[in-house]
This record gives C-alpha cells, structure tokens and sequence, in this order.
C-alpha cells in the first residue's frame, strides 16, 4: 500500500504529433515522470517534470522544428516502447550470453536427503579451452551455453533426448549411448554436476550446468 504522504503528483503525459514544419502536443492520461524531446539541428529542450501543457505548447509554437531533426528520449518514463518491442542488450540488463552463464554458474543447495547414487544421461556442449575439448571444437564459452540453451529448448518443444545428444553433445560415442553415463556417485562426477544431478526427480532434466568440462544438461533415468 503507498500512503498518501508518498505519493508522487501525477501530470497528463504529452503525445508529440510532428508535422513537416510544426509540433502539436495532444494531451493525454498517463502520468508523466520525465519526457525529453530534443532537436539536433536547434537544441532544443522541453516537457520536464513539471511543465504544463500549456507551457510547453507555447514553447513549441515558438520553435518549430523540421521532422528529421527530432529525436524522442524517455521513452519508457513516457509510457512507449522501442519499435518492435525490442529492447537493447543494456536496457534488458545484459547480453542473452550473460545471462546464460550466470545461470549456469548458479549456486545449488545439497539436499540432506538425496539419494547415495543414481543414473543420469548428459548433453555436453564443449567450447575452446575446455578440458577434454579437441582441436576441431572452436566455438566460445559464451557461444556453447547458448548452444546449450538451444538443445534444452528443444527438449521442452518435445524432441527426444537421444535426438538431441546426437545433435548437440561433443562428448565422444555419446550418441550411441544416448548420452548415458551410467550409475554414479557425487564423488564419480565434478562437484557442479553432482549438485545439479542429485536433485533432480526421475526423468527430469537439469537447467544448463558448467563444469571444467563445458555446458551440460543433465537427465536422471534411476
């Protein structure tokens, strides 16, 4: 609940209509906390938090300004979007890559009552500098997450998880084992994949996991 001692004063958002030689500003309902409108070729700078409608229809009337020399900032505090509904890398807080291997990366918490040992299938996307990866393997680490990711997106659209290891694991003779490492203990694997590996549920897989190895998802079969 915000209390009324916090509350912030709402003003009427403006709607810029730009004709060749003139600027029109149409008010509207949204509440407006910063809107910049820029010329480049006059320096032009209005519509701050605090000026009326009024105020900056007259200022406008004063400075026409051509079409090509208009630039919109603020777009989000005016209530807009980007055209197409994209945003930049920046503005979404990072790069998709970014994000991947910060999830990756994540920290998992050890349950105290997982099993002693179970059996898991993989997926590994391996990249350049990865232990074990061999020469023909050039991609980066940022490129095999992604990669990863992929390969995971298509085991929720529904492909078969030995479809995928022959598509997308690096691990050798891991398609005609499906990916299948066997029975295994924590101490049989890195700590990274125990950890992503015994809390799983049966048949589950695993979000991508890094080790010193690359990128794996992982599936508990027993």
């Amino acid at each position: 609940m915000v209390s009324e001692n916090s509350r912030t004063s709402r003003r009427p958002s403006v709607l810029v209509r730009v004709n060749y030689l003139s600027v029109t500003i149409i008010e509207s309902a949204r509440p407006v906390h910063e809107c910049r409108i820029a010329a480049l070729t006059a320096g032009f700078h209005a519509c701050r938090n605090g000026d009326s409608v009024a105020s900056m229809t007259s200022a406008l009337r004063r400075r026409p300004v051509f079409l090509g020399a208009i630039v919109v900032w603020g777009i989000s505090a005016c209530g807009g979007a980007p055209a197409g509904g994209a945003s930049s890398p920046s503005a979404s807080g990072g790069s998709a890559a970014e994000h991947c291997l910060a999830a990756a990366d994540a920290k998992r918490e050890r349950s105290p009552s997982e099993p002693d040992r179970i059996s898991v299938k993989h997926v590994l996307v391996k990249y350049d500098g990865a232990k074990g990866a061999p020469a023909t393997v050039t991609r980066t680490r940022e490129q095999a997450c992604l990669r990863a990711e992929e390969a995971l997106a298509k085991l929720k659209d529904g492909t078969s998880f030995a479809d995928v290891v022959a598509q997308y694991s690096d691990e050798s003779g891991a398609a005609t084992r499906e990916g299948s490492i066997g029975t295994i203990e924590r101490a049989d694997v890195a700590p990274a994949f125990a950890d992503a590996a015994f809390q799983l549920h049966m048949r589950e897989v695993s979000a991508v996991v890094e080790t010193a190895f690359g990128f794996h998802l992982i599936l508990r079969v027993e």
